[in-house]
């Protein structure tokens, strides 16, 4: 009998040992892929800068939908700032509006997650 709990302890001791330090180097591979190439934007003239704000209907949570969205909006290319206000469903867009247009950004808001969550109105520049 202490034989077979001692075979068992020696087992789940090495999963839990080898599945700790495959999530530790996970979260050390993600760390140094986000610092090793911090991008870079683009300076953006002041004549060319616009201003967008619209409603993002379809949102359930700050951290999985608002969150998801703006960070989706700020990697795009001529994008300087974006913010996605979760608890007024208001998304407010600063852009090149020689790289941008609220087209695109509409499109890229309502193709984050499934395609069909989210949906974009009242656009106002």
């Amino acid at each position: 009998m202490n034989f077979k709990k001692s075979i068992v302890t020696l087992i789940l001791t090495s999963v839990l040992f080898v599945g700790c330090k495959e999530k530790e180097t996970d979260i050390v591979s993600k760390e140094t892929a986000e610092t090793a190439a911090p991008k870079v934007k683009k300076e953006i003239a002041a004549a060319n800068l616009q201003t967008t704000s619209f409603s993002v209907e379809g949102m359930t949570c700050a951290v999985g939908c608002a969150k998801t969205i703006q960070e989706d909006l700020t990697a795009l290319d001529g994008v300087q700032k974006a913010t996605v206000d979760f608890e007024t469903k208001l998304a407010t867009v600063t852009f090149d509006k020689t790289v941008q247009t609220p087209e695109k950004l509409t499109t890229v808001v309502e193709a984050a997650a499934d395609g069909k969550t989210y949906k974009v109105s009242n656009m106002k520049s």
